[in-house]
């Protein structure tokens, strides 16, 4: 299969037929996106409450988020790997229990460090989910312009957990903390009830590459680990500065055996395809926008203009409905004019909201952050899924775990970079308005080269 296949000639015929039961895939899929969104989210509003029952500290409070996304991004490569060797059907399964499980735990934790343990289990989970979700929305979707929709509504799945995580975690909270992760368990007894529907994957029997494997997760889980932590306590720590050296050389490592074994776990010909290599950095800084964004701006509505956390979650409810609108236009979009148009103009998008945001912030009104986030969310609503199609599209089908979980581990890896400077930056309480305003400044930069570099995208021939 061609690397480069967002350049062929839009087809004039129905195409591909979809998998059976594809309504089916898109449905789980789309479920198991708007969990591993939603606990991000969800939980955040919940904190104060944790705080108040188990103890734990700022410190605590802040690995219950980061434990997390620790694991999450640390396991991703690994997940993509297993995906495509025991099947994305196969992964997918394994992923929703592991996630059932660890969500009770959660749910159940006696004090703060049983809690950040089963936090860091239950991002284990999700790391299984995401590239076997994706990877199952390709086999159920063969044809390139119905998978774009799809991919579509598979992101609404994200927007919607945008949508009701903050406003539902404070709506749980109310009652009792533990239901923000027992409100889980539901979700993921209805998922592998309905993939029983799903056919099984076709699998890859070839052996685990071991080296690459412990390489990967111990330079991925350093790397994040130096982020978090020199957002916290500077990045001239020793400590912080061991840990990124030790992520530096692992990764290094990591690469040179990937070179050499006969079967890696992240082909380097994957890096060939024209299509592959652009989305990278796109998904880079698409999550230094997006994280960044609603990190910084959600502490400056709480700690500079005294919102509640609910009432600050509701300032961003107006750009969660946009970016639902816009996830559902873009495969259309998509089909219509090709990936770089909506990649193009949704990162422009995202970089003009970003703008205004910074220009805006010193007013201080609510109403004018909730204008002006409506763009970034739609933005990235409309390129997202583009991006992702152009990625999926450019790899052949038995590499759609491990092309989808590089491309989702630049993503974390952005978002954490995004948290861990950007809390740097607004760490002084008598500086938080010019923090937020070079948080925001750095995010539209970057966007703005990504938009740039989306050019690149080969338009499709009529």
């Amino acid at each position: 299969m061609s690397a480069n296949t967002e350049d062929r000639p839009a087809l004039p015929h129905v195409g591909l037929p979809n998998g059976p039961h594809a309504g089916i895939v898109i449905a789980v899929a789309s479920m198991g996106f708007f969990l591993i969104t939603l606990d991000i989210s969800i939980v955040n509003v919940a904190l104060a409450a944790i705080r108040a029952e188990l103890g734990g500290g700022t410190v605590g409070q802040q690995w219950i988020i980061d434990g997390y996304t620790l694991l999450f991004a640390g396991l991703l490569l690994f997940a993509g790997n297993l995906t495509d060797r025991i099947g994305a059907k196969q992964a997918m399964a394994l992923g929703i229990a592991a996630f059932a499980v660890t969500s009770a735990a959660c749910a159940f934790a006696p004090s703060a460090t049983s809690l950040i343990v089963a936090r860091c289990a239950q991002g284990a989970g999700a790391a299984v989910m995401l590239p076997a979700s994706m990877a199952l929305v390709r086999e159920a979707f063969p044809d390139p312009a119905r998978r774009a929709r799809a991919l579509g509504v598979w992101a609404v799945g994200g927007a919607v957990a945008g949508l009701v995580g903050q406003p539902l975690g404070g709506l749980l909270t109310t009652h009792d903390w533990r239901w923000v992760f027992t409100i889980n368990l539901p979700v993921c007894v209805g998922m592998l009830g309905l993939l029983i529907a799903v056919a099984t994957s076709p699998t890859r029997p070839a052996p685990f590459d071991w080296p690459g494997q412990i390489l990967a997760i111990a330079g991925l889980s350093t790397l994040v680990y130096g982020l978090i932590d020199g957002g916290h306590v500077g990045f001239g720590s020793p400590v912080v500065v061991s840990t990124l050296t030790i992520a530096a050389c692992s990764l290094v490592g990591f690469v040179l055996v990937q070179a050499r074994v006969r079967d890696p776990m992240m082909p380097l010909e994957l890096f060939r395809g024209h299509g592959f290599r652009i989305a990278l950095p796109i998904g880079f800084a698409f999550m230094v926008g997006n994280y960044g964004n609603v990190f910084v701006v959600s502490l400056f509505l709480q700690q500079q203009l005294g919102l509640s956390p609910l009432h600050a979650g509701l300032v961003f409810l107006p750009s969660a409905f946009f970016a639902i609108a816009a996830n559902l236009a873009s495969g259309p979009v998509t089909n219509r004019f090709g990936a770089r148009l909506p990649v193009l103009v949704g990162l422009s998008t995202m970089a003009a909201g970003l703008v205004a945001l910074l220009i805006t912030v010193p007013l201080g009104h609510p109403v004018l952050v909730a204008a002006c986030v409506i763009p970034v969310g739609a933005g990235g609503a409309l390129a997202m899924p583009s991006v992702t199609s152009v990625v999926l599209e450019g790899v052949p089908g038995h590499q759609a775990g491990a092309a989808s979980a590089v491309f989702n581990t630049f993503r974390q890896v952005g978002g954490a970079v995004a948290i861990a400077v950007f809390g740097a930056l607004i760490a002084d309480p008598d500086h938080v308005v010019l923090g937020v305003r070079l948080s925001l400044g750095i995010a539209a930069a970057l966007l703005t080269l990504a938009a740039l570099s989306s050019l690149r995208i080969r338009p499709r021939s009529s």
